[in-house]
């Protein structure tokens, strides 16, 4: 059967630790670019006055030998222009984008190009010394990339480091969860080198197993103390109505109804013996050889009564010389649950019992299980559209759990339900195939 889930749709989360990596990676990477911001501010604005205190001086010079030598004042570089207006033949006039400054350094973009602009006045005429600062956004933007691809080398680093230490630090977490799915395991989770944090869990875990061991032991001492109560005024009960049913000259209703007490006392009594055994360890205690097909006929013989009256016959389609490894009590209980849900679930017909490979398959007679049920049959007083299943399936689920043996659900092509034990290497070779018919 499938295990149980959660009703909300199964999504991983992250590990806690590449939560815990990726937290510490980004807030570094956060720390890191806000310094690299804040130094490429300061960076950007000293290199702004380093530009103005070349502007200016160049400026200053300019005019200096301008007002010496017109024709030596002339700055003609790829990066820096002198116009003057209005023009004298040996300095250009500005382009119209610089004419319209005021005197002072402006900043003036040409498309994506970005000029400083000194604009002096001398002599009743303006100047215009124009500066090409490409080469600083240039070495600018280099220092940015460089410090943006240090940055992101920083934080992979870092969430490598960190991954790798949480890795460690959350180890221990990784092995306490290992300890708490390993059902052989039975020694106390918290250790005593464990971290706070990691002892706190296993401490928890410790007290809510110790809780739960209390509270089943109470159960099961419970349920052993109630069905051996009831035991002695079922068997009081049971022997006075026997005693009835054999007087002589007794009315048929009479009879009827002293079979049925009958009948009654003993579905009582298994009733209990379920409780007592569902509230148990169902663990064999002594596995040897027994022979299926006996077995079977022994687990039928005290419902052939109730079935003859429902017109039920039981067809064992198994070898007479089939066996299977088992512990013979809870072989018995578990035939006895699976034929009583037939006889319980069928109307009149046969009631077919036959070993396919590894398996032995009860197949009823009856309506069937409902399209969606075949896995809840085995759960604890369910009810479904063919109504109460009661104790029996699931004391079959819990003893096969219990023996290494699988248990399944189904209807038959031909109608009824059809419940499988498999055995596995535990059923002999014998299996097929003597047909027989016990009413």
């Amino acid at each position: 059967m499938a295990s149980a889930t959660s009703s909300s749709p199964a999504r991983r989360r992250p590990s806690l630790r590449l939560r815990i990596a990726v937290t510490v990676a980004a807030f570094a990477l956060v720390v890191i670019l806000a310094q690299a911001g804040a130094l490429l501010l300061v960076l950007d604005e000293q290199e702004e006055e380093f530009i103005d205190e070349i502007l200016n001086r160049q400026a200053a010079h300019s005019l200096e030998s301008y007002r010496r030598d017109p024709a030596a004042a002339l700055p003609n570089s790829p990066r820096m222009r002198l116009y003057r207006l209005p023009g004298d033949g040996r300095s250009a006039e500005p382009p119209a984008l610089f004419a319209r400054l005021a005197i002072g350094n402006h900043e003036v973009h040409e498309g994506r190009t970005e000029y400083h602009v000194a604009v002096r006045s001398q002599d009743g005429a303006r100047f215009f010394l124009a500066y090409d600062v490409s080469e600083h956004e240039e070495r600018l933007d280099a220092i940015i990339f460089l410090t943006l691809a240090g940055a992101l080398a920083i934080g992979a680093a870092t969430l490598a480091s960190v991954y790798a230490l949480a890795g460690r630090l959350t180890r221990r977490l990784d092995r306490l969860a290992l300890r708490v799915i390993d059902e052989d395991f039975r020694g106390p989770y918290a250790q005593p080198d464990m971290e706070r944090e990691v002892l706190a869990v296993a401490q928890a875990l410790d007290g809510y197993c110790t809780r739960q061991a209390q509270l089943l032991a109470r159960e099961r001492d419970f349920s052993a103390d109630l069905s051996h109560e009831l035991r002695t005024p079922l068997t009081s009960i049971r022997t006075d109505a026997e005693l009835l049913a054999a007087l002589p000259g007794l009315p048929d209703a009479a009879h009827v109804r002293a079979r049925r007490i009958v009948d009654t006392v003993d579905r009582i009594t298994d009733l209990a013996q379920s409780l007592l055994a569902l509230a148990r360890e169902a663990e064999p205690k002594l596995v040897e050889e027994v022979n299926l097909l006996q077995a079977l006929h022994e687990a039928w013989e005290p419902l052939a009564g109730r079935a003859r009256d429902k017109g039920l016959v039981l067809v064992p389609e198994i070898a007479a010389s089939a066996t299977v490894r088992a512990d013979a009590s809870l072989l018995a209980l578990t035939l006895r649950n699976l034929l009583d849900n037939a006889v319980r679930h069928s109307a009149q017909g046969r009631i077919l019992c036959r070993v396919e490979g590894t398996q032995m398959i009860v197949q009823d007679c009856g309506p069937g299980i409902a399209a969606g049920q075949t896995e809840r049959v085995f759960e604890r007083f369910y009810r479904g559209e063919a109504g109460r299943h009661g104790l029996g399936l699931a004391l079959v689920k819990h003893v096969c759990d219990a023996c290494g043996w699988g248990v399944s659900a189904g209807n038959a092509p031909e109608g009824g339900a059809r419940l499988a034990i498999d055995f596995g290497a535990a059923l002999g070779p014998h299996r097929h195939h003597n047909l027989l018919t016990l009413s």
